[in-house]
């Protein structure tokens, strides 16, 4: 196992990485704990649960709404928790963030840890402090900053995902290089997705490598007013199909982030376009792919990083080098039609 300490401004946040399951004994009072996870990690990790409060979600994005939170704190309320409980979310990127949600939100204010248990948990959903809720197809519209105590990487839940679980994670890795990391861009294209699955130590310093990335840039914007912005690569287009066509979050990110380096191709004069498509279909990723571009549009004006009249698009400069590209709506309407 290998701590490492990252001090925010207001909170410091232990990461736990190559840990195993059991240690989360040794971070938290067992008797002051409520594990919150779903049908899916339960099913698949019961011994792991055993002799822990557990609160046990349906699985998927679609539960991802008030409704869920609501069921979570009248469960609370029964268990008799109070401000010295502890919730810890072990799940993939969902639970993780309804469970940040809850804890910032139940009693004003509870402590709140991480299990992460998808690649994309790992590598993305957990780290930075965002939590929150999907508001009909509009992705995270509630929600709140606030980091957690600490993250567990354990990392034997990977081994019951399924493979499309896989590929979502990867989205976000190629997502990372593409705007940070040109030398791990290069690293992927070498390898291929099974490479990472037998080797495990080429997995865990991958893993490493991207949850300290993501850190690293929270780190210097906390609060999402600059360089944070730059994650969002991909995901301005990505959340606004995600829940129309009912895409995974890879999926959606990955097509997002494809149509994202053509208008940076367009707009920035960036050359490496193929190179980001060759790589995301290398890990069974989509590409171009059709969809109802005006719908995709009215959706995306609701986007929460839009004023009156622009948004905020992640545009490529070159591989490795993001840029915040402020577009005006009817510039992008425009663009769009092209789509």
């Amino acid at each position: 196992m290998k701590k490492k300490t990252v001090s925010f401004p207001d909170k410091k946040v232990n990461y736990y990485f190559d840990a195993s399951f059991d240690h989360l004994q040794k971070i938290v009072d067992k008797e002051k704990v409520v594990l919150i996870t779903d049908e899916h990690v339960f099913a698949g990790h019961k011994k792991k649960f055993k002799g822990w409060n557990t609160i046990v979600l349906k699985p998927g994005e679609a539960y991802k709404v008030q409704q869920t939170v609501d069921m979570i704190i009248d469960q609370l309320v029964e268990m008799g928790a109070d401000r010295k409980t502890v919730l810890v979310g072990v799940g993939g990127g969902v639970v993780t963030d309804i469970t940040g949600y809850v804890a910032g939100i139940f009693m004003r204010g509870i402590d709140v840890g991480f299990v992460p248990t998808s690649l994309l948990a790992m590598v993305d959903a957990a780290i930075g402090g965002k939590n929150g809720i999907d508001v009909g197809v509009y992705k995270n519209m509630v929600g709140l900053i606030r980091q957690p105590s600490f993250l567990l990487y354990d990392y034997s839940f990977l081994k019951t995902l399924p493979l499309t679980e896989w590929q979502n994670g990867f989205a976000e890795i190629i997502k990372h290089a593409c705007i940070k990391d040109a030398f791990m861009f290069k690293e992927l294209q070498k390898y291929k997705l099974s490479d990472y699955k037998k080797d495990h130590q080429l997995l865990v310093k991958l893993i490493e490598r991207n949850a300290l990335l993501k850190t690293k840039v929270v780190l210097s914007d906390e609060r999402e007013q600059g360089e944070r912005k730059l994650l969002n690569f991909g995901h301005t287009l990505g959340h606004a199909i995600e829940n129309m066509y009912e895409l995974s979050h890879g999926q959606a990110i990955s097509i997002g982030m494809t149509y994202a380096a053509v208008i940076s191709q367009q707009l920035k004069g960036f050359k490496d376009t193929v190179a980001v498509t060759t790589l995301l279909t290398r890990y069974g990723l989509p590409t171009f792919a059709a969809f109802d571009a005006k719908k995709a549009f009215q959706v995306l004006q609701k986007d929460k990083k839009k004023d009156a009249v622009s948004i905020h698009y992640i545009l490529l400069e070159k591989t490795g080098k993001a840029v915040v590209q402020p577009l005006l709506f009817v510039q992008l309407k425009e663009i769009f039609k092209q789509f």
